[in-house]
């Protein structure tokens, strides 16, 4: 598993309560309804694209590779919002997600 961000590791020891709470808040929504972990990720991974959430686009592609989904599918997650979020923050998102594509392919 790679190294979380500093700043989440940050927080972790600083507010030690608050983000287990989110890890489990985290972990209580994806286990309420039918999706599946990958396509949870998707749409978290959408939601951070249209957030603009630099850090969660790179969270939630990670976590949609680690369940499953390949490149092309974190790629149209993406692409699908061109109409909903506009162009420039598409683009930015999909820089984003490509950061952790190429990552994990110089990994292996």
């Amino acid at each position: 598993m790679p190294k979380l961000p500093a700043q989440y590791q940050n927080m972790q020891k600083r507010y030690k309560g608050l983000m287990k709470a989110v890890e489990n808040l985290g972990k209580a929504t994806r286990a309420a309804g039918p999706l599946n972990e990958k396509t949870s990720h998707l749409v978290q991974l959408a939601a951070a694209a249209s957030v603009r959430s630099e850090g969660s686009v790179h969270s939630h592609a990670r976590r949609a590779l680690e369940a499953g989904a390949k490149p092309d599918e974190i790629r149209h997650a993406i692409v699908l919002l061109t109409s909903t979020i506009g162009f420039p923050a598409v683009s930015a998102a999909l820089s984003w997600a490509e950061d952790v594509v190429v990552d994990r392919a110089m990994r292996k």
